[in-house]
């Protein structure tokens, strides 16, 4: 193999790693961040989206279960190796202070036995496995639309994530 091509190989092998390495970050890596010597680790601030009825009666009058009216609260979690997984399991604790529930904020999560199995992001589709044994993602169309558009907006925030697909594929179905 001659020098140049040799390099060319080299470079795009170099780059493949270097993409896939930025990408299992976000999804789950075995690595952690680590922090600059001398320095506690800093927080990593999400965005966690529930359902605002307020703002829903706000933009259409009454309420229309719009996703337009799924809205970011903030929170901080610890450096991690998964942090879209920890950002949805997060979500689905359903923790709205007292004050984001004045605020119009609700969420039916959580449930029991809904459960986050595992993440995985190919080619900007993020695909998300839950355990669903009492069929709690189902329901009326409202009711379902706000669920899922509660994880897939929160899910968006991470770079790379460019659509969501849910396992099993009878989630949140009206």
């Amino acid at each position: 193999m001659s020098g140049p091509r040799k390099v060319l190989i080299l470079a795009a092998i170099g780059l493949a790693i270097g993409v896939g390495v930025g990408l299992d970050f976000w999804v789950g890596s075995r690595r952690e961040p680590s922090p600059e010597p001398g320095k506690a680790p800093v927080p990593l601030k999400v965005k966690l989206y529930y359902y605002n009825e307020a703002k829903d009666k706000e933009l259409t009058g009454a309420i229309s279960c719009s996703p337009e009216a799924v809205l970011p609260v903030e929170r901080e979690i610890p450096p991690t190796k998964t942090p879209i997984q920890d950002t949805i399991r997060l979500l689905l604790k359903g923790e709205l202070t007292k004050e984001e529930r004045a605020a119009g904020f609700s969420t039916e999560f959580p449930h029991p036995e809904f459960k986050l199995l595992g993440a995985s992001l190919k080619d900007g589709v993020l695909t998300l496995k839950f355990a669903d044994p009492r069929g709690f993602s189902s329901g009326g169309a409202c009711r379902t639309s706000l669920l899922a558009a509660q994880i897939i907006k929160t899910a968006e925030q991470f770079p790379g994530v460019r659509a969501v697909r849910f396992e099993p594929e009878t989630l949140f179905q009206p």
